[in-house]
């Protein structure tokens, strides 16, 4: 064993590693990065006194010194080794002074961690950006063999998932001090929630998809569950758990026969295979399809697959409901887009009926189901799963050609404004329910408007932009969708849509009628004297979602041009 460690490298005789692009994975790189910092400060901090400082530093070197080592060695083949040996020094710089501040960060881990979580974001942030414009000047790029795909909807889709992400922290941060948790554990969990949905939406091979799907999943079950003092949030993460291993194993079964009918998982391998299934008997496929479908479709709530969505909104702590309706839903039809109409559009007529059947029956069930809800978290979870519908009516005419980029791009478009109605009406939610989240009920609004009236209408300007009320973001957003249907002759889907729509306005109404009417010994009282607490990182959530959802609704050419730009590079 030690001659294996010891005898030098033969550089002939190593095996090809494929060719790795580090601005293609840089984003989840970073997050992940980020997540494992928060751990090892967490485990290092947590419960130690002062005189285990030295212990520490020596821990954090003796994880540094080998690492380097080997890098180094393998530097010397492969990469230029005066580069290299810069970065292997600039690391072991940032070990040292990170074990030196070990102990200055001692009584303030939460907030150490908290930097952490959010220099990751912002770095994740701007690589994204620098993705954006490498495919906007020089076209999409590949990396890892093929089994990474970076063009205008990945670059998309991440761009939304970090803005949720950053979301996330600051509601996150605020609920974590008022329940008095455990916080570096929740930041670390989110990151690596993160990190998977940005590797599912530029994920270029099935078996990438899966497990990006996986990764985040996991980490959502366990955010679902964090709050041990309620019982109804360890209900919530358990029902999630089972069904969505269930729905994992379903589309990995998926996976497993579309690589029987085509020979391989790669996407772009898998859409030239295709030519020669047109036409023939693919009845394999077609189970692989419908396999996948399910699977995709539990993790954007799409009905008949949405049991879980209500149960699992209402008992999850909010922030983590605001995560997973704004982030999870944009992930996971990021990857429906690249898999079915980036991949699978040669057998569109086999597949568009089902997605055309999902919609409507997401669209039916969601505004109907929501009419007879009293809390209000299990009415924004079956409104969730009528927008799902509403987004499905662009994935089922994406590949129409009189209207594919049209559809695709309104698809974009209307996962990053829900992204931030969601995530600004949850924001409220949070503050109103106060501490242990118990008041969810239609009823504890009563009279919310005398006591908190900028709590209230900024509550109503996310409601009435779920109903697509005139400018707002909500009333764009599902303008371009029904605009998409009708130029690709969908005439029917469309009607259906804006009938939903006004069942579903419905709802967000009730919701602001009993704000509005409730008499003032509603059940909306304050947490300090007359006023409910709003501190710093929530008030920032609520302030930029509000400003964003207006902002788009008057002037959305900006947000428009950018997803319509975005699709264009992926059929390029």
């Amino acid at each position: 064993m030690l001659a294996l460690f010891t005898q030098p490298i033969d550089a002939a005789r190593m095996i090809a590693v494929p060719k790795i692009d580090w601005l293609a994975i840089g984003p989840p790189v970073v997050l992940f990065t980020a997540a494992l910092a928060i751990v090892l400060l967490a485990s290092l901090l947590r419960g130690r006194s002062l005189q285990h400082d030295l212990d520490d530093w020596v821990v954090l070197c003796a994880f540094a010194g080998p690492i380097e080592f080997w890098l180094g060695r393998f530097s010397a083949i492969r990469y230029n080794h005066d580069v290299f040996s810069i970065i292997v020094m600039l690391a072991g710089i940032g070990s040292v002074a990170f074990a030196m501040g070990v102990s200055i960060v001692r009584k303030h881990t939460f907030a150490a961690s908290l930097v952490i979580a959010l220099a990751g974001v912002i770095s994740a942030v701007a690589i994204t950006v620098a993705q954006w414009n490498v495919v906007r000047t020089s076209g999409s790029f590949t990396s890892m063999a093929g089994a990474v795909a970076v063009d205008g909807m990945a670059v998309f889709v991440m761009g939304v998932v970090l803005v949720a992400t950053v979301f996330g922290l600051l509601l996150g941060t605020s609920w974590i001090r008022r329940e008095q948790l455990e916080g570096p554990e929740f930041l670390a969990l989110l990151l690596l929630c993160a990190t998977g949905m940005l590797v599912m939406a530029s994920a270029n091979d099935l078996i990438v998809v899966f497990v990006a799907l996986e990764v985040f999943s996991i980490a959502l079950y366990v955010m679902t569950a964090f709050d041990r003092h309620r019982i109804e949030s360890q209900e919530a993460g358990l029902k999630y758990f089972l069904l969505g291993a269930f729905s994992s194993a379903i589309f990995l079964y998926g996976v497993a026969l579309t690589y029987g009918a085509t020979g391989s998982t790669n996407l772009v391998t898998i859409r030239e295979s295709l030519t020669g299934l047109v036409g023939g008997d693919n009845g394999l496929l077609m189970v692989g399809f419908a396999l996948m479908l399910v699977g995709l479709g539990f993790k954007v709530a799409a009905a008949p697959f949405h049991m879980w969505t209500p149960d699992v909104y209402q008992g999850a702590p909010t922030p983590v409901t605001a995560f997973m309706a704004g982030a999870t839903k944009v992930a996971a039809f990021g990857a429906l887009l690249r898999i079915f109409v980036g991949s699978f559009d040669l057998l569109q007529t086999d597949w568009r009926p089902a997605v055309y059947g999902l919609a409507i029956v997401s669209m039916i069930v969601g505004s109907v189901a929501a009419i007879v809800q009293t809390d209000v978290k299990r009415m924004l979870a079956y409104s969730s799963i009528a927008h799902a519908g509403y987004v499905l009516i662009g994935v089922q005419v994406a590949t129409e050609s009189n209207g594919g980029l049209g559809g695709t791009s309104a698809a974009l478009f209307y996962l990053g404004i829900y992204m931030l109605m969601a995530v600004g009406a949850f924001a409220v939610i949070q503050v109103v329910g106060r501490a242990r989240e118990t008041d969810s009920s239609l009823d504890d609004y009563k009279g919310l408007a005398r006591k908190e009236p900028v709590l209230a209408g900024l509550l109503t300007l996310f409601l009435l932009a779920q109903a697509g009320v005139p400018l707002t973001a909500g009333f764009v957003a599902k303008l371009t969708v029904f605009k998409a249907a009708v130029d690709a002759g969908q005439f029917q889907i469309a009607l259906i849509g804006m009938l939903s729509a006004t069942v579903a306005a419905f709802v967000y109404l009730r919701i602001v009628l009993s704000m509005y009417s409730g008499d003032e010994h509603g059940s909306a009282t304050p947490v300090e004297g007359n006023r409910l607490t709003v501190d710093l990182p929530v008030r920032i959530t609520i302030s930029l979602t509000a400003a964003l959802v207006l902002l788009f609704g008057v002037v959305p050419g900006w947000l428009l041009d950018v997803a319509e730009h975005a699709t264009s590079i992926l059929a390029g």
